[in-house]
């Protein structure tokens, strides 16, 4: 049964960092795309980074650029977005998602077939 399982979220101050986790299961992750999306009270969902499955092509949204880091441990089935000097405006559920990739290295936010239930980030004083 293909899995995502989010952890390490939690109540941070502002300029803080947390470290999130996805552990992946039940599938080959190797040849999955693995991306980041949030959910803030009230708001859509929006993507926030991406990975291709070699983890050579990371992608950013321009709001956390600079500030979150993605990586993945295809050998451990985890991927990680390393989230620093966080805002308020950070605050949301975060997700993991996955789909079968469509080229060797590249990653997009498109046709994720694959989420995780969540882990909730908040940002507050």
């Amino acid at each position: 049964q293909l899995q995502l399982v989010e952890t390490g979220g939690g109540l941070v101050q502002p300029g803080g960092s947390l470290r999130l986790s996805c552990a992946a299961s039940g599938f080959n992750v190797d040849n999955y795309v693995i991306a980041w999306f949030r959910q803030a009270p009230g708001k859509e969902r929006e993507a926030v980074s991406c990975i291709g499955s070699t983890g050579t092509v990371r992608k950013y949204v321009d709001s956390v650029e600079g500030r979150f880091t993605i990586s993945r441990d295809n050998a451990k089935k985890m991927v990680y977005l390393q989230m620093n000097y966080l805002k308020p405006e950070d605050t949301a559920v975060y997700y993991c998602a996955a789909r079968a990739r469509w080229s060797i290295s590249g990653c997009n936010y498109n046709g994720m077939d694959y989420w995780g239930k969540g882990t909730l980030v908040t940002v507050s004083s």
